[in-house]
């Protein structure tokens, strides 16, 4: 007699291990007050921030994430690095932006469940900078501040499994994703899978998994306010090594995720203009066709004279392609 073994999906799915913590009331409040955050964004039209202030966050995310690890450019270096202007400053901190430039231009490009992607990313984050970029430590290792280990990494051959296990966590696990991208950040920190690179690494991966839900995240600088938080970002970190969970940072970088949602939130004078509105409703409705009633219907506090102008403006710059007449208009991006 044959006999058939039938393995639910839940049970393959429940392979990983998940790593542990505790979802508590404060938690819990935090992720309440966050969602409302993003959904008054949403409301308001700035769940894509202008385009002058997206510039301007991107290179505060560059500046910060990097000056955490010691980089000495300053917001204006970069800028000015951006308009291909030469700077004088160390080939090494040049090198270091160059990268991180490359990297967040190419953001939607990586796929955040991808282990091969994540290995790209390292390899053009850190080209030129260590001898193995884009491949995982082989040797074992322990992070010394002043005279003190105070931390001690699992071993080499441990890093490809536990970072599988990871990914796999993110993927099926039901928790939230605010919680589980603040969970992939300490798991990153804490299995140190790279000679170097990894705390930028693992900032720029948590806010790539919440870029697939919140397309807010692309361009909110949580870099600026954890630099200015830096010596609570790392006792968050060694306070969760020392307590056996990531439970406390969590809880640090959902207080973080909220300030930085504050500081988007009550920048004066905020609005999206014209070509915001049109750039925004490209990625929406792609090459299809629409008329002025569909632009309006996503852009509802805008009048109708309003999208009219917006779609006159963007038809005479070439960015429109229009059909028909007055309220029989249709439009089309064109490639």
């Amino acid at each position: 007699m044959q006999l058939t073994l039938i393995v639910s999906y839940d049970t393959i799915i429940m392979r990983y291990v998940k790593p542990p913590y505790t979802i508590n009331s404060e938690i819990i409040s935090l992720l309440l007050r966050i969602s409302e955050k993003i959904g008054e964004l949403n409301a308001i039209q700035l769940n894509r921030p202008p385009a002058e202030l997206r510039k301007t966050n991107r290179i505060k995310t560059i500046q910060s994430s990097l000056a955490i690890e010691g980089n000495t450019l300053t917001e204006e270096q970069i800028t000015a690095l951006l308009n291909n202007k030469r700077i004088l400053a160390p080939k090494k901190d040049i090198l270091e932006v160059k990268n991180a430039i490359k990297v967040y231009e190419m953001l939607n490009q990586f796929k955040p469940l991808k282990l091969r992607s994540l290995l790209d990313a390292h390899k053009i984050l850190m080209s030129d900078l260590i001898p193995n970029a884009g491949k995982f430590r082989t040797g074992n290792v322990g992070i010394v501040k002043g005279s003190k280990i105070t931390h001690v990494a699992p071993q080499g051959n441990m890093v490809t499994g536990l970072l599988n296990n990871l990914l796999d966590y993110i993927k099926y696990d039901q928790d939230h994703i605010l919680i589980k991208s603040c969970v992939f950040h300490y798991e990153f920190e804490y299995i140190h899978p790279f000679n170097d690179g990894n705390g930028r690494m693992g900032r720029l991966w948590q806010n790539l998994l919440l870029m697939q839900q919140y397309l807010v995240f692309e361009y909110l600088p949580v870099e600026s306010i954890i630099k200015a938080e830096q010596v609570n970002y790392y006792e968050a970190l060694n306070k969760s090594d020392s307590v056996g969970h990531c439970t406390p940072f969590i809880t640090f970088m959902l207080e973080t995720i909220l300030q930085s949602l504050n500081s988007l939130y009550h920048l004066p004078n905020l609005s999206l203009q014209v070509e915001d509105r049109v750039s925004i409703f490209k990625e929406i409705v792609g090459q299809k066709s629409f008329t002025r009633k569909d632009y309006l219907q996503h852009f509802k506090i805008i009048s109708s004279a309003t999208a009219s102008r917006d779609l006159k403006s963007a038809t005479a710059k070439g960015i429109l392609k229009r059909n028909g007449e007055k309220r029989l208009s249709t439009y089309m991006y064109n490639p």
